[in-house]
């Protein structure tokens, strides 16, 4: 199959619906926290009960308008919302107020790894409901479905790309971007795990070389990276298997399986004549000033990309940089620990060394630890003022995490400063030497790698107190 790959292009597109953080829905006031029981948070309007009128939420609209900025839109003048039909028992209304021809923001861009990826448009509109499927009749699994419409009304910014992805790899760092983005500019948390963030996939093949797309297939219940990467590696090679054996590939809306990584047909695709859309009567079109969009975007925080160039400017490698910008409360810390005036290098060497694989053993987020950037930052004081050496700070920073204690209290309790006479020093580095005659014999005769067993044992002597510099300086003079 890697070799057919070979005669194909792969054309991808990713439309992302970000549910937006908002305190009540996006035509009524019921709340929209996330894991509340079963159809509590509904009324009238969400149900769509006659004679009910929807109100458009103001807080929407700024959040659309600000993800818009974020990514290079068009923010439009006028825009309006229109009645999508279509009949799941998890739309009360029977119909889902969305955005058709006039969207909020028109055409936009999003930088990924050096490309730029076109944005189509991002439009508001409502969620649905939710479906749980239960009971058992010994042979489908569930033999009934119960509604839960707490979802239903929740506002949600749909963001639909250009097909500018090549590949599974490119489409997953476009969505890990994205996701970054909505999370900086606190539109939605960006879980996946809990639908605030979801993704459907558009893919298709065409022959090396062609300019005409090839027909595509929608994936959906896509809910983590690993498996939109996982899905679309799968559809690349059912659909060149198809098109290799001479059949074709439908159009149609598939169902992505992790368990068993694979896609299944769920119906054909629709296309926008199949959902009747018409301009929603309740609602009068919608005129946004130049004004407001200027007031909007002076909220604008600090975005990844510009983070991730700021952190390399202060000597961070590109890849560390990558990583703190990934884990926002990571890099809301590490922000803090700069502000206090802490060693941009030595900080960020612990949150990417010990701390990292701490909160990794843990599965904790640095919110969770008692570390406190001012602790942090104390702690790195300590090291450039030679009062403890780099490897004790290393060890004291798993107590600092664990117990919120400051670094100069443990220092003084466990009796951990440095040792910086060099009397004290070279006495010990004399007794290391005179203790080990075969291996000063051998270092002597050429074998300079013993060097470091020399130093070791004076640390291990010292439990790592002693100045390395000092230790360095004098075992070279005892050696000679």
């Amino acid at each position: 199959m890697e070799n057919l790959r070979d005669k194909y292009e792969v054309v991808i597109g990713l439309e992302v619906h970000a549910q937006l953080k908002t305190k009540t829905k996006i035509f009524a006031p019921d709340g929209c926290e996330f894991g509340c029981e079963q159809n509590t948070q509904i009324s009238p309007i969400t149900l769509g009960m006659p004679g009910v009128l929807p109100v458009l939420n103001k807080a929407v609209v700024n959040m659309g308008i600000l993800t818009g900025l974020a990514l290079n839109c068009e923010i439009a003048e006028k825009c309006k919302f229109d009645r999508k039909q279509y009949f799941y028992a998890d739309l009360p209304k029977g119909y889902q107020i969305s955005q058709y021809d006039e969207p909020i923001c028109g055409k936009g861009y999003l930088m990924v790894n050096g490309k730029k990826i076109g944005i189509t448009r991002a439009h508001l509109e409502e969620d649905a409901g939710k479906l749980v499927h239960a009971g058992a009749d010994g042979l489908a699994g569930s033999s009934y479905s119960l509604v839960d419409l707490n979802r239903a009304g929740t506002p949600l910014l749909e963001i639909v790309s250009e097909p500018d992805m090549r590949s599974p790899q490119e489409a997953r760092a476009y969505m890990e971007e994205l996701r970054n983005i909505v999370r900086y500019v606190g539109v939605c948390d960006g879980n996946l795990e809990e639908g605030s963030m979801r993704c459907d996939a558009n893919i298709s093949i065409m022959p090396k070389g062609s300019n005409k797309f090839g027909t595509r297939a929608e994936i959906k219940n896509v809910n983590s990276f690993k498996a939109l990467e996982r899905a679309l590696e799968y559809e690349i090679d059912r659909q060149i298997e198809l098109v290799e054996d001479g059949e074709e590939v439908v159009q149609e809306t598939r169902l992505w399986d992790d368990n068993a990584g694979v896609t299944r047909s769920m119906r054909g695709k629709e296309d926008a004549h199949d959902y009747r859309y018409f301009p929603e009567p309740d609602l009068m079109p919608l005129v946004i000033s130049r004004e407001w969009v200027e007031d909007v975007r002076k909220t604008m925080p600090e975005l990844p990309e510009q983070k991730r160039e700021r952190y390399m400017s202060l000597g961070l490698s590109e890849y560390d940089a990558s990583v703190i910008v990934e884990q926002m409360d990571l890099a809301m810390f590490f922000d803090k620990v700069l502000e206090l005036g802490a060693n941009p290098k030595i900080a960020v060497n612990f949150l990417m060394g010990e701390i990292a694989a701490y909160l990794k053993e843990q599965k904790l987020s640095i919110n969770e630890t008692k570390l406190t950037p001012e602790n942090l930052v104390e702690l790195i004081s300590l090291i450039e003022k030679s009062t403890i050496s780099n490897n004790i700070g290393k060890q004291i920073i798993i107590d600092m995490l664990k117990d919120g204690e400051k670094a100069s209290a443990i220092v003084e309790k466990k009796g951990l400063s440095q040792i910086t006479d060099t009397s004290t020093i070279k006495e010990i580095c004399q007794k290391i030497v005179d203790a080990n005659p075969n291996q000063v014999e051998a270092y002597k005769g050429g074998k300079n790698q013993l060097f470091g067993f020399f130093v070791g044992q004076v640390m291990k002597e010292t439990k790592g107190r002693a100045n390395p510099q000092t230790v360095n300086q004098l075992l070279k003079e005892i050696l000679g």
